[in-house]
């Protein structure tokens, strides 16, 4: 599993990346989103937090100074091959962990 931030915006319009992204991500892609579909793609990971449906404020990582503006911009890679294992990633905004960006869980259960 991979944990990356990138400040990639992969948006929720998943064309050209059926395989890496699903269609519940937040907002629009950006330059550094694409180059980070890309990565996954080459390297068959999946961006988990773009594939459950969630409420708005469980998918946003990051919060601005102001208070005003939120993004995702942190995400959760794992392999194709155990894509079945993830059973859901949000963001837990309750974590204090002096920083501007939020907490992201995976719920993972592995089959040995």
């Amino acid at each position: 599993m991979i944990v990356g931030g990138y400040n990639a915006k992969i948006g929720g319009n998943n064309r050209g990346y059926e395989q890496v992204m699903g269609k519940h991500g937040l907002g629009a892609m950006n330059e550094n989103g694409e180059r980070f579909a890309e990565f996954c793609a080459d390297r068959n990971l999946v961006i988990g937090g773009s594939l459950f449906p969630h409420k708005t404020v469980h998918k946003e990582t990051w919060l601005s100074f102001d208070h005003i503006t939120e993004n995702q911009i942190d995400h959760m890679c794992i392999s194709q091959k155990v894509r079945r294992s993830l059973l859901d990633v949000r963001v837990k905004r309750g974590a204090d962990a002096a920083s501007d960006h939020h907490l992201i869980v995976a719920r993972v259960r592995l089959k040995l």
